[in-house]
Order: structure tokens, then sequence, then C-alpha cells
């Protein structure tokens, strides 16, 4: 009974944080929309949260390959990916340099990250199914499609324009295609959170254990 009642509590707090968390996202949104009237531009809250969460995933998957040999391959190729997606994201800045120049030094990362998870290709594809069969996956998948498949199509100009015919309006369009991806973004922040949390859990419970049983055998040989 005692263990029911914790998964209840402790899965209940997680939909509340979520929820809330993404209230504040939704929140951004309507700051950029009634009080600045950013129209959802390179620079407005709703970009600069999406680029804050992809930091923050690529760096936990990147933190995640530092602690855990067996699955850096795959930590890295993932980080690597959610690097490329900011790269992308930032590509107002990268313009600065030349148009269009953010695709290169999105290439420099992708093939950074293949080339050092090439140096154990062993590892790539049981990190790759340790990943997958991960509880947090099905979560990231959601994510990922919002972000990938669904804003894209849902944001396309076409749909927007025979919706509105000649009272057309960019802003509707846009705030429904950044919308829907600071939702992917989220979804695929709170997967990346369960999966860097439980790896700690499972290192911090393999350490207990070997201290444990170096603790038995030291004082075994004392005996």
């Amino acid at each position: 009974m005692p263990v029911d009642v914790t998964i209840i509590k402790n899965k209940t707090f997680a939909f509340l944080g979520a929820a809330l968390f993404l209230s504040m996202m939704m929140g951004l949104v309507f700051i950029d929309v009634v009080w600045l009237n950013n129209a959802l531009h390179e620079t407005s809250c709703t970009e600069i949260a999406q680029e804050v969460m992809l930091a923050a995933i690529a760096l936990m998957y990147f933190n995640r390959a530092r602690h855990s040999a067996a699955q850096r391959p795959v930590m890295v190729l993932v980080a690597g990916f959610f690097s490329c997606m900011l790269i992308r994201e930032l590509d107002f800045l990268f313009d600065e340099i030349f148009h269009g120049s953010w695709f290169w030094f999105a290439l420099a990362t992708a093939l950074a990250c293949l080339a050092i998870a090439l140096r154990e290709p062993h590892r790539i594809l049981p990190g790759l199914a340790a990943m997958m069969s991960h509880s947090s996956w099905s979560l990231m998948s959601a994510g990922m499609l919002t972000t990938l498949v669904f804003s894209r199509l849902f944001g396309m100009h076409e749909l927007w324009e025979h919706l509105m015919l000649d009272g057309y309006n960019r802003t509707v369009k846009n705030i429904a295609e950044e919308g829907s991806e600071l939702l992917g973004y989220s979804l695929c922040l709170f997967a990346t959170f369960s999966y860097v949390w439980q790896g700690k859990r499972q290192v911090s419970s393999q350490k207990n254990v070997s201290g444990s049983a170096n603790r038995l055998a030291g004082t075994a040989a004392a005996q």
C-alpha cells in the first residue's frame, strides 16, 4: 500500500509540474502577441524559450555521454542532433556571417559527433536499443513528431491562406506553427529529464551495491 501511494503521489506531482511548465510556455506566447506585439519573430520570448530548451537538452545528453561510457556514442549522436536543431533555430545569427551559413555549422557539428560515436561503433546499436526501450522514448517520439512533422504541416501557409481567404494574417500562421514547436520541444525536454534522472539513479544504485559488496568482501577477508 505505501508503495502504491508513493507511485500515485510522484506521478501526480510530475503531471502537475508538466502542466505548470506548459502553462508558462503558453504564457510566453501570450506575452509576445498581446503585450509585445512581436508576432513571434526571431527575438520573441517564444523563440528564445525554444532555443533555451534545445540547448538544455543537448547539454544534458552531452553530460550523460561524459558519465556513461557504455552509452557515450549514442548520447553524443542524440546531443549532436539537438545541437543541429539549435543551430537551425539560430539561423538569423549565422546569417550575419553569410546567408545560409547555419547549414555549414550544423554539418560540422554533425560530422564531429559522428566521428566521436564511430570511435566505438560496437556500442551504437546496443545503446540505441537501450534508449528506445526506455520508458521516456514514447514521450521523446511524441515531441519529435510534433516538432518535425505536425508543426511543419500545421504551419503550411497554403492551409491558412485558404482558411482566412482575403483576411490572411501571417501572424496567425506563425502562432500555430511556433506554438506547436514549443509543445514538441517541451515534450522532448520532459523525456530528457526522465531519461537522465533515471540514469543517475541507476548509477547511484550501482555505486551503492558495489560499495556494499566491497565492504562485505573486506569484512570477510578480515575474518
